[in-house]
């Protein structure tokens, strides 16, 4: 099965550094400079499940992830 998610997006101003998507998919996500979260190079061999929980993770709810035709699939 393809994945969904197609795009992921971090809110620079949601998020507040907790590193909860870092803990969850460290392959995906990773802290830049101003202890922001940003998407790695690499994140689309994780699978949905994986991305899903890593956005679910975020206290601030700052991940954005989107399907093929740009629709919102979380949150």
């Amino acid at each position: 099965m393809a994945n969904k998610v197609k795009k992921i997006e971090v809110e620079r101003e949601l998020c507040i550094g907790a590193a909860s998507c870092v803990g969850v998919a460290p392959e995906a996500f990773e802290l830049d400079e101003e202890n922001i979260a940003i998407v790695k190079s690499g994140w689309e061999s994780l699978d949905d499940d994986t991305l899903i929980a890593a956005a679910q993770s975020c206290p601030t709810k700052a991940i954005f992830l989107y399907d093929e035709k740009g629709e919102q699939i979380y949150p």
